[in-house]
Order: structure tokens, then C-alpha cells, then sequence
């Protein structure tokens, strides 16, 4: 019987981490952490070199917000998985840079971009976001905002919880994969 992968939820709930523009990726995640790829021990090292605080205060759930071109620099893809395994549930930003985008989308961490969401939050506030409606809500201060939403392809995926989870279930749809596939030697 082929096992059902993880989905990722589409409504968040969490505090606000604020930063600036251009925060890049090897502020997200410094180079000298690059020799290894496990969730666990990047998000031991998560924004250290802007935020000594991050990696030991964030909690799951938390949520992003930073204005332009988050995610810019290096295309790693180390970026957002040390944001995903330091429980972040999903960045807003303004803008975000597309490779940044892409790789996000593909590791399933939820990203949005909403300029005014990023000028109407401050640091510890509580955001609600419906990733479905495009709906954020700032609980703190009552305000809401509008954000885009994404197309279903888009969305498939983020349910899924990444591309290659996406990809698998298709596959085990079709019967051309197994549930649980063991690696080849």
C-alpha cells in the first residue's frame, strides 16, 4: 500500500523575525556551515552572522518578514533548507530574488511576497496567513492585507511539501515508483 507524504499546511500561524533588504544567502546561511546538508545542524548557524539570537530564539512556526531581494547572493540551495530546519514556517518579503524563490518553492518552506505586509510589521508580532485567499492578517494590530496568490500548479507543490515529494506522489499515482523507494547501491 503506497504511503501518503507529509503535506505542508497552506495556513500559517506564527511571531515575526524582521529584517531588511538584501538579506542574502550567506547571511542566511554563512559558507563555513556548507559542508553539510542536514536541516538540523544548518539551523544551528540560521542568520547568526545578523542575528546572534536567531538559531537559539526562533521557533517553530515563526515567520519571516524582510523587505527587497531576500535571498539574493549565492544560489544555495543550503538557504532555505537551514530556514525550514530552523522551524520557519514561511518569509514574506517585499521581493524575493528568483533563484532564492524557485529553491524555496522546490524544498517546500512557504515564501510570499507582500511589501505592505513588510511595512505594517514589527518584530514579535503575530501574523495569520491563508496562502490559499492570499489573506494575511497582522493579529497584533488588527490590520490586513492582500496578498498574490499562487497558481494551483504552485500550490500542488507546496502541499506536497517540495518538488521532489511532489514529483514522488505523482509517480506512486502512476505506479511507477514504490511508496517508500531504498536507495540503489
Amino acid at each position: 500500500m503506497p504511503s501518503t507524504p507529509p503535506t505542508i499546511a497552506t495556513n500559517v500561524a506564527g511571531r515575526a523575525w524582521v529584517y531588511g533588504d538584501n538579506v542574502d544567502t550567506d547571511v542566511i546561511i554563512p559558507a563555513r556551515y556548507l559542508v553539510t546538508s542536514d536541516p538540523a545542524e544548518l539551523a544551528k548557524h540560521c542568520m547568526e552572522d545578523i542575528d546572534a539570537t536567531f538559531a537559539a530564539d526562533v521557533r517553530a512556526g515563526d515567520i519571516i518578514v524582510a523587505g527587497n531581494n531576500f535571498g539574493c547572493g549565492s544560489s544555495r540551495e543550503h538557504a532555505p533548507i537551514a530556514l525550514k530546519g530552523a522551524g520557519v514556517a514561511l518569509v514574506i518579503a517585499s521581493s524575493f530574488a528568483r533563484i532564492f524563490f524557485r529553491n524555496a518553492i522546490n524544498i517546500g518552506l512557504l515564501i510570499v511576497e507582500c511589501p505592505a505586509v513588510v511595512a505594517g510589521t514589527a518584530a514579535g508580532d503575530t501574523l495569520q496567513v491563508d496562502l490559499t485567499t492570499g489573506v494575511i492578517t497582522n493579529a497584533t494590530t488588527g490590520k490586513t492585507y492582500q496578498a498574490q496568490t499562487y497558481p494551483e500548479s504552485i500550490l500542488h507543490i507546496i502541499r506536497a511539501g517540495g518538488l521532489i515529494a511532489a514529483t514522488r506522489a505523482r509517480l506512486q499515482r502512476a505506479g511507477t515508483v514504490p511508496a517508500d523507494p531504498s536507495p540503489t547501491e
